[in-house]
């Protein structure tokens, strides 16, 4: 696989986001065999990129990826994040809470674990999930580019943060790449964050880059979801609104036709042609469809199918139930 640049870290074109092996999709953390022998069959199709967070499970994806990670550890870039949780005491036998905190010694604690978690003496990109707003950025970062220094993390992320907030979290320190939901699905970074982004030469990964799964067509109708699985509650995937946006996977799968590939792989390619600076990470927890989404990057789209996606209509509904913790 080609590589792309998120600033100056070097990774494969397509990365793989691991949180549904272990969290809020109907059946997570059901095979954890099948996911680890997706994680090897990934690094052996070139992608270097692996997402996980402390959130995720909790803790038990980055414990996950860490068992499959065993012996190919410098072979793969680890991008975790901190900032969901609420820790208190030390790292050994923290108390915690579900809620956005960037508190200086809850982001210590957080560090802390997901090192042990992952079994790792270094965290390649770290990412802040979420922006807290009793916190000044400026302070966050600053605590990061310490961590920095003690070569505890090598690069710096943020996620779902706005233009503004990533102007000053950069005069800080570099940041390396924003992590925001980005696909023909949810169109929200471009403008002012993705030119942001550009003018300060910051990457951009795009999570969910298939509309959690709407865009492979796999979804037909709402009742298609467990009851368990997050999206049954997620405004676009209501009936209304799911009838609506079918127009978008309709319009993807005629391209599909098109270029003799699949809907997921058009949407991947899409984005990929917004620019070398974007490397999106898809998840998936099968062997089938790691293979599927990363020969994305074997497809070619012309300028006008380009240009037809693009201008397909925004979904109908809110990308969360509660969307107050995007784009501070």
């Amino acid at each position: 696989m080609q590589t792309r640049k998120l600033a100056d870290l070097d990774v494969g074109a397509i990365g793989l986001g691991t949180m549904g092996m272990s969290a809020f999709y109907s059946g997570a953390g059901s095979d954890d065999a099948e996911s680890i022998r997706t994680i090897h069959r990934a690094i052996d199709l070139g992608v270097t990129l692996f997402d996980t967070a402390e959130a995720y499970g909790p803790y038990t994806n980055e414990e996950l990826l860490a068992e499959a990670l065993k012996g190919r550890r410098d072979d793969v870039v680890i991008a975790t994040k901190f900032g969901l949780y609420k820790h208190e005491a030390d790292e050994e036998t923290p108390t915690q809470t579900r809620g956005i905190s960037s508190a200086p010694e809850s982001v210590r604690v957080a560090l802390e674990g997901s090192l042990r978690r992952l079994g790792t003496d270094h965290i390649d990109l770290y990412y802040q999930h979420r922006v807290d707003p009793s916190i000044p950025i400026e302070d966050v970062i600053g605590q990061l580019a310490g961590f920095v220094q003690e070569g505890k993390i090598r690069h710096i992320g943020m996620s779902e943060a706005s233009a503004a907030t990533i102007r000053k979290a950069h005069a800080v320190h570099p940041i390396t790449a924003l992590q925001s939901e980005y696909s023909l699905w949810t169109r929200d970074p471009e403008g002012d964050v993705l030119d942001t982004l550009r003018e300060l030469g910051i990457g951009l990964v795009p999570y969910s880059p298939l509309g959690r799964g709407f865009l492979t067509g796999a979804i037909t109708k709402p009742s298609d979801l467990d009851a368990d699985d997050f999206r049954s509650a997620n405004p676009r995937f209501q009936e209304e609104a799911f009838a609506a946006n079918m127009r978008i996977v309709d319009a993807v799968k005629g391209i599909a036709d098109e270029v003799g590939g699949t809907p997921a792989q058009v949407a991947l390619a899409w984005l990929l042609a917004q620019g070398d600076d974007i490397v999106p990470i898809p998840g998936t927890k099968r062997v089938t469809r790691l293979e599927e989404n990363v020969g994305a990057a074997d497809v070619t789209l012309s300028a006008d199918q380009v240009e037809r996606l693009s201008a397909l209509p925004l979904p109908t509904g809110d990308r969360y139930p509660d969307m107050s913790s995007i784009g501070h």
